[in-house]
């Protein structure tokens, strides 16, 4: 982690401090830099990141980044799963979980809706964009995406004759 404190202060002549288009800085600024993407967070860690958002939901501060290095604070249950809209990933406790695009629209479309039943043709439609897919690719999808989030972290249910649903107990949270 490195930290930065930057002055304000005036352009040189002929060249525009893009920063200040943004926003008039009244005192100095305080820049840290913080590599997520190098191991696991510590709690020490979690708590700093857990306090910049205070910061800049309160309007004191300001937190900016690369949103494919985001990750959830504070992660209690290594099942619990985060699906990161802005950039696409799913996470869970502290790992990346590596998906398809198919297989993150299949789970960011069942977490939207839970506890509601969605047949292969439903779900081929919503999904996929169209029912002209066999409806067993449903099942294909599901399979892999149950294997790759852990046999341990019951997510999707099948409800047998009619399709599929996001599992009741499914700690999963949609984080836009």
């Amino acid at each position: 982690m490195s930290v930065v404190a930057i002055n304000p202060r005036q352009s040189p002549p002929g060249r525009t401090n893009r920063a200040r288009l943004v926003r008039q800085r009244t005192g100095p600024t305080l820049t840290i830099t913080v590599d997520l993407a190098s191991a696991a967070a510590s709690p020490c860690l979690n708590r700093l990141l857990e306090l910049l958002s205070e910061l800049a939901e309160s309007g004191e501060g300001r937190v900016s980044g690369n949103d494919d290095v985001e990750r959830p604070t504070v992660v209690e249950d290594p099942r619990a799963v985060w699906i990161l809209t802005g950039p696409r990933r799913v996470r869970q406790g502290d790992r990346d979980v590596p998906l398809t695009r198919i297989e993150y629209d299949l789970l960011l479309f069942l977490a939207e809706r839970p506890r509601r039943v969605f047949t292969r043709l439903q779900l081929l439609n919503s999904v996929w964009g169209h029912d002209h897919a066999v409806a067993r690719t449903v099942d294909v999808h599901v399979r892999r995406l149950r294997a790759k989030l852990g046999v341990d972290t019951p997510l999707l249910t099948t409800v047998h004759g009619v399709g599929y649903r996001l599992a009741d107990d499914a700690r999963v949270t949609v984080r836009r």
